[in-house]
């Protein structure tokens, strides 16, 4: 019997799925612990999604990991979440290189705790040269901060002559987003049965397929996550033309 891994089309793969995790907090409450027990039980269902991604060779994954509305969270949360994320890179470092793959962070990254900016530098740097695929973290992030970064970017070039306004273009505006370097993302996948995006890469999911799977993000598993590449798979992309155009 065939798995549901088999039944992607290896020639159809999206170039950049972005992830927001959602649900750690409701999945600990229905079995009757605290909120952080949720992010504690979430590891794996990282690891799932990296793997997957890794196993069929998507080349950029983006993680909703912190955004910068969570830092009103209870501050022993917030403590938490920033302790198991160094926990984590201790302990997930070198399994990400050994997988090839580099690791990237979007997001106001002043606001972390300097040791968990000493190890995620470590940890970029550790994997800088990978070419196997590419992890994302946004951290601290939020999509309408990162906008209004770039307005005031290209702002101040205009204002010193550096660049005209009638030059301003969809491209040079990406160029200052934090993901410059990265593809538009093609599949958004959210957890937990939430539809939203809350403020989560507005201007990159601009011709994204998005799934808001029924799932809490600690029981996902990568038959979930293939099945959502199948999903993607049967879905026309049109980029607003006609099926007779493509």
């Amino acid at each position: 019997m065939s798995s549901i891994k088999d039944k992607i089309n290896l020639d159809k793969i999206p170039k950049h799925v972005a992830i927001i995790m959602d649900g750690n907090g409701r999945w600990a409450k229905s079995r009757g612990e605290e909120r952080t027990f949720g992010h504690r039980n979430a590891i794996d269902a990282v690891r799932n999604a990296i793997n997957a991604c890794n196993e069929i060779h998507i080349p950029y994954l983006t993680l909703y990991t912190f955004s910068s509305e969570n830092w009103n969270r209870p501050k022993h949360e917030v403590n938490t979440l920033m302790n198991l994320l160094s926990e984590t890179l201790l302990l997930e470092a070198e399994e990400i290189f050994t997988k090839g793959l580099r690791l990237h962070i979007i997001g106001d990254i002043g606001k972390l705790p300097e040791l968990v900016k000493n190890q995620l530098m470590q940890v970029m740097d550790l994997t800088k040269n990978n070419t196997k695929g590419n992890l994302i973290l946004a951290l601290s992030y939020g999509s309408q901060k990162e906008i209004l970064n770039a307005v005031k970017e290209i702002s101040l070039k205009v204002k010193d002559g550096v660049l005209n306004v009638e030059d301003i273009n969809e491209e040079i505006f990406e160029n200052h987003l934090y993901t410059r370097n990265f593809p538009p993302v093609d599949l958004m996948i959210r957890t937990s049965g939430e539809v939203r995006i809350s403020n989560f890469l507005l201007w990159q999911v601009a011709y994204a397929e998005m799934q808001f799977l029924d799932v809490m993000w600690p029981d996902f598993t990568k038959e979930i996550f293939f099945q959502c590449i199948l999903n993607y798979q049967e879905t026309e992309r049109r980029y607003g033309k006609t099926s007779e155009q493509l």
